[in-house]
């Protein structure tokens, strides 16, 4: 009989750009790790690059991002396209933060995988990743 090893879903949370507030990123990541996923926290204010170097060393399964500049039309898809430049595009980019509606349709058409904004309940974040990663 053959036996699979089964790992916990690799999440990666990240602060791109300016923004100095991590409180919502910090509660994801609690839930997350409390859910049974593997977080890494890089900490405030990542550049494309540097998210998508952790992605790849940390091996990660999905990237968490969490933005309240108002930044986000700009550093999400550049986020995206860097990530799909490394060889990348497999792992599913989520968004949480002050993000309008209007905003999040034209962000998924882009590749962003999902997005939450205030007030979603942490098990329908937790639901999405068990749902969309691949590991």
């Amino acid at each position: 009989m053959e036996t699979q090893t089964h790992r916990p879903i690799r999440v990666l949370i990240a602060k791109p750009g300016l923004d100095g507030h991590d409180r919502g990123a910090k509660v994801i990541a609690r839930a997350l790790r409390d859910a049974g996923m593997e977080v890494i926290y890089t900490g405030l204010r990542q550049t494309p690059e540097m998210i998508a170097d952790a992605a790849l060393q940390e091996d990660v399964d999905a990237v968490g991002l969490s933005i309240l500049s108002g930044a986000h039309n700009e550093l999400l898809p550049r986020i995206v396209n860097v990530m799909r430049d490394r060889g990348l595009d497999d792992i599913p980019v989520i968004a949480g933060g002050i993000i309008p509606d209007e905003d999040a349709i034209a962000l998924k058409k882009l590749g962003v995988a999902g997005v939450f904004g205030p007030g979603t309940s942490l098990s329908s974040i937790v639901d999405f990743l068990n749902t969309t990663c691949k590991h």
